[in-house]
């Protein structure tokens, strides 16, 4: 590597890494960054990638986006040697990547817009608002408070509880791949009343009215459509799956079930990973759910069979008691703690 670099122990045991699944369990401080832009260059200096190939790394905030690309370079003596040879992208970056490359096939126009989170809480607003006006929550207030307790409760609290609340709530149905014609049909066949449920379907479907109307979407359509798009699409996704042998994903923990899926696609395969919340303190470079990729579209010469796409600490393994580790599924992870 760099002169300035020595790994430790538990460094050098990521650094070996040649393919199949990998899981890294790391606490704070560990180094979870530095390891992984090491590993990085590691892949990149010893030529596994061919023409059109790059290694994946995906983390969770821009900042991170900038933190590993600075890294990365600095193991090269000049940038030239690593040019087009990775790249680093937040999962809606990546998902934003992926839709751009076919918007038609997931009914987006060429041109379409992304709003940020700010816009996306102003519309948002406006659709708790107009539900506010027509209609009342006064069922849910303490009785025993008096008049002037409840208006300020209705002027002042109400707002941005109901606001939080949808919030989570088009979060939740967009991550499930729910639309709002998909949640009325489930609602309609519900055997008993769900007004909290009904308040949050109506501020969707209003708000999913304000975006269309803008001919936009926000982050988290970006990640359903993206997935919506490698599901149905199985060329284009060999195409991916060719393009990104390797897949590095950081803070795998923070991972949604959707985006989960997305990786998992990318990497040619769908195991969960036996790390979940909370295992090795913070489970940050979950780096490594390496799967052999499909059969490369270049007639020559194919990608090794055991070129990885990486992801780890899944939410599937989220919902998974800790004694599912020890399942058949899991035999596949090899798992590294990162210690500092």
């Amino acid at each position: 590597m760099t002169p300035n670099f020595t790994p430790r122990p538990s460094q050098q045991n990521i650094l070996r890494y040649n393919g199949g699944r990998l899981g890294i369990a790391a606490v704070p401080g560990a180094g979870k960054t530095h390891i992984l832009s090491a590993l990085a260059a590691k892949i990149i200096r010893e030529g596994d990638l061919q023409d059109g190939q790059e290694v994946l790394i995906v983390t969770l905030v821009n900042s991170a986006v900038d933190n590993f690309d600075k890294r990365i370079k600095q193991f090269f003596n000049s940038p030239i040697e690593s040019l087009y040879k990775y790249r680093v992208r937040t999962l809606h970056g990546l998902a934003h990547d992926i839709v751009r490359e076919k918007p038609a096939r997931v009914g987006l126009e060429e041109r379409f817009s992304i709003i940020d989170e700010r816009e996306a809480g102003f519309i948002r607003r406006e659709s708790v608002n107009a539900w506010l006006a027509s209609n009342s929550l006064d069922d849910y207030l303490d009785p025993a408070l008096d008049n002037s307790k409840q208006d300020w409760i209705r002027r002042s609290q109400l707002p941005d509880l109901v606001d939080s609340l949808a919030l989570a709530f088009i979060r939740s149905a967009k991550d499930r791949l729910l639309t709002p014609e998909s949640l009325r049909a489930k609602l309609d066949a519900s055997f008993a009343p769900l007004p909290l449920a009904e308040l949050g379907y109506s501020i969707y479907a209003d708000y999913q009215r304000a975006l269309a109307y803008r001919g936009a979407v926000d982050f988290d359509d970006l990640i359903r459509y993206a997935l919506t798009l490698l599901e149905s699409d199985e060329e284009f996704l060999e195409r991916l799956h060719y393009r990104y042998p390797y897949i590095l994903e950081d803070e795998a923990q923070d991972s949604s079930q959707t985006q989960e899926r997305i990786l998992a696609l990318l990497s040619g395969g769908s195991l969960p990973s036996p790390l979940r919340r909370g295992v090795g303190g913070e489970v940050g470079i979950g780096c490594a759910s390496v799967t052999p990729t499909r059969p490369s579209l270049k007639p020559s010469p194919p990608p090794r069979p055991n070129s990885c796409g990486i992801s780890s600490a899944k939410t599937q393994a989220r919902t998974c008691p800790s004694r599912d580790v020890r399942s058949r599924p899991f035999l596949r992870w090899r798992i590294i703690s990162l210690t500092g």
